[in-house]
């Protein structure tokens, strides 16, 4: 970095940062032992959340300098927020890495290629679903074709960087184009119906994992509910968010706010840890607009995890069976550290006829997936993932449950890396749950 540079760097964290929520840091260090890249790096303190606060105070009070080991840093953060429910002091984590990430990623200088590919993503690609689509249903085509297995049988596969490799092996089978247009936008219970909601589906859940919101939308007709799915709805803005494009997010924000609350619902569904979490935050994100605040708290205040209302519907009561299995359930850091929802996805599992539940050691602790990190960190990421996946071995499970999707290729990543493939699955809570609803159907109706 240029002196230049380091100036206006400087300037951005004094104008963005939240210096209250900085000073409420006691330095304590409770945080240490939750931290998963402080554990990784054997415990150095500029990877640990303490340690990220303090130079983010210091670049602040002007006593330091934004090098590039400052912004490394900041990068090897996950973002998990993990420090945050055993922070004492309830430091809001997770809302400093956003404005520090900001206040670096829009003054910093860019090459040209970082930053036309964070133009695509972030201003072309994520906030277009019609662009989504087109571009995931490529993904299909290159799936059906055979393209893929000539590929792999060519070894042509192997001119692709060594991690786009992986992460293309454990991709999901995609839809057609038309299967992801063709979508509903109201449908009806099929038990009595007890709740009127709609359901987020978000862009990336609506495209390649359209399997899972299907899914979703089911188990919410089976539960009694009426729902519906606005279609002027937006991608959720996590991923602006979480990699310094604060301002774009801001922008999802209010699109997906004036598209649900016109709406009369009970609750705003989602079945994503991550987009629930920041759809959560939008209070927080739009805190100092004054037209858009209030809304946001409404919004925020509507937003539910499938896992939770599926509890609050007593889902967990009706006939649920699988083939007889040991399963283990491997947590999404933003639906438990963002939006408090830990027991509801563990009690609909030990719920099902079948299941031999056995809890992983440290289950909550971050799979390395974190939206895009497992690529543009994917050193750090397979060493988080290999000691995950090693807790993941202990249980016996041949079924890994999780609830948000980047968790989900995580872990059939790490599947694939230990050799397992053929013994052991991960799936999606709901796509667990809907084949354990149906399965006990049909036994009903055999019998």
């Amino acid at each position: 970095m240029n002196e230049q540079e380091k100036k206006r760097i400087q300037q951005a964290f004094k104008e963005k940062m939240d210096y209250d929520e900085l000073m409420n840091c006691t330095r304590c260090g409770f945080c240490l032992p939750s931290c998963p890249t402080y554990i990784e790096t054997e415990q150095d303190e500029v990877h640990s959340p303490r340690g990220r606060i303090a130079l983010m105070k210091g670049l602040v009070d002007g006593v330091i300098e934004p090098t590039e080991d400052v912004k490394r840093s900041i990068d090897m953060c996950l973002g998990c927020r993990a420090c945050e429910p055993v922070c004492p002091s309830g430091v809001q984590f997770g809302h400093l890495l956003e404005q520090a990430r900001d206040a670096i990623y829009q003054t910093n200088e860019q090459s040209f290629l970082e930053k036309t590919t964070r133009s695509f993503a972030f201003n072309q690609l994520f906030p277009h679903q019609n662009r989504m689509r087109n571009v995931t249903s490529l993904v299909g085509v290159y799936q059906r074709s055979g393209l893929q297995t000539m590929a792999h049988k060519t070894k042509l596969i192997n001119l692709v960087p060594k991690d786009l490799r992986a992460m293309e092996k454990v991709l999901p089978k995609v839809p057609k184009r038309k299967q992801m247009i063709e979508r509903p936008t109201e449908v009806v219970a099929i038990a009595p119906k007890r709740k009127r909601v709609a359901f987020f589906s978000g862009c990336l859940m609506d495209t390649m994992f359209l399997q899972t919101n299907d899914a979703t939308i089911k188990l919410l007709q089976y539960a009694g509910c009426d729902i519906i799915i606005p279609k002027t709805q937006a991608c959720c803005g996590a991923l602006h968010g979480h990699s310094g494009e604060r301002d774009r997010a801001m922008e999802m924000a209010k699109r997906n706010i004036a598209a649900f609350e016109n709406e009369a619902i009970d609750y705003i569904i989602t079945n994503a840890g991550g987009c629930g979490a920041f759809l959560n935050d939008y209070e927080h994100l739009l805190q100092e607009d004054p037209e858009w605040q209030s809304r946001a708290a409404d919004f925020s205040n509507k937003i539910k995890d499938i896992s939770s209302i599926l509890i609050d519907l007593q889902f967990d009561q009706l006939d649920l069976q699988v083939a007889d299995q040991i399963v283990t359930y491997q947590d999404s850091c933003h639906l438990k550290n963002g939006q408090n929802t830990f027991m509801e996805p563990r009690k609909l599992i030990e719920a099902i006829a079948g299941v031999t539940y056995v809890e992983m050691k440290d289950a909550s602790r971050c799979c390395g997936s974190a939206g895009i990190y497992n690529i543009v960190e994917s050193e750090m990421s397979m060493q988080i993932l290999d000691y995950k996946m090693e807790q993941a071995k202990q249980t016996d499970a041949k079924t890994i449950v999780t609830a948000n999707p980047g968790c989900l290729l995580q872990m059939k990543l790490g599947i694939e890396r230990e050799g397992l493939a053929d013994t052991v699955k991960t799936v999606h809570l709901v796509d667990f749950l809907l084949e354990a609803y149906e399965r006990a159907q049909e036994t009903v109706t055999t019998t």
